[in-house]
């Protein structure tokens, strides 16, 4: 099944995944999925054409069920704002070598543990966007996703402010983070 749509996010800093949970039941969220682990492969070319043209093609698994997600430019702004085409696939494998016959290979590889959160309205229906914590070696993230005004909304209620969102990648995070220790960059995963 095709997702086609326009994905508007931001990361928020967490000081760990107990307090970002207790943060978000304080302002009325309940885990709407459970934690599940996600292993991420981005794939480019070898000149990393679509880096470069900040776009990407990604295939995520969490357990048995892959998904192919492909995630155009940003807008810029505060929120990260672009356009966002998924599917489950059957085959996660077959659709790699079709990946590698056409040139795309693996360009990095993150994993992390993923808690959905949603906030109910009259009558138990979801409202708002959706909040989810994300586990990663380098750190405990909150995610907004919904519309701008959700999202900052939710972000105040929170505690946060402007200045804390996050609009960059998790590959981008993890260069930060290899920058300031000193460490070769390679891929994000647990140990």
């Amino acid at each position: 099944m095709l997702h086609n749509s326009r994905e508007v996010e931001i990361k928020l800093r967490a000081s760990g995944a107990a307090e970002a949970r207790r943060m978000l039941r304080a302002a009325g969220f309940r885990v709407s999925k459970r934690r599940v682990f996600e292993k991420n492969t981005v794939f480019d070319t070898s000149s990393q054409t679509l880096r470069k043209s900040a776009r990407l093609l990604r295939v995520r698994q969490i357990g048995k069920i892959a998904k192919l997600t492909y995630k155009g430019p940003p807008d810029g702004g505060k929120h990260k704002s672009r356009e966002e085409l998924e599917l489950e696939l059957s085959d996660a494998r077959t659709l790699n070598a079709i990946f590698d016959r056409l040139a795309y290979r693996p360009a990095f590889l993150y994993e992390k543990f993923r808690t959905e959160f949603r906030r109910r309205g009259a009558g138990g229906v979801a409202t708002g966007g959706v909040a989810t914590v994300d586990e990663t070696p380098i750190g405990v993230y909150l995610e907004l996703e919904g519309s701008p005004a959700w999202i900052d909304r939710t972000a105040i209620q929170l505690g946060f402010a402007d200045k804390d969102y996050i609009t960059a990648s998790y590959a981008r995070l993890y260069l930060e983070w290899c920058e300031a220790r000193g460490v070769a960059p390679t891929n994000m995963l647990f140990a």
